[in-house]
């Protein structure tokens, strides 16, 4: 209907990326880990979190009362 080759198809859209292999890492690359002291902030700062929310509901109890 169009001319010859109409049936074919060209691609349209940009190529897909190239994979990386077995997950990006290789078995002597260091392990994907913080250090100790940015775990123990971490750790300290949901603490943190845990108590103020507590505190806050506790807030808002005592002054529904009030």
């Amino acid at each position: 209907m169009y001319g010859k080759g109409a049936d074919l198809s060209t691609p349209t859209q940009a190529p897909r990326p190239v994979r990386p292999h077995a997950g990006g890492m290789l078995w002597s690359d260091p392990e994907n880990e913080p250090p100790k002291e940015l775990r123990d902030a971490q750790q300290m700062l949901r603490r943190l979190g845990f108590l103020m929310a507590l505190a806050m509901l506790l807030a808002m109890i005592v002054l529904g009362v009030l």
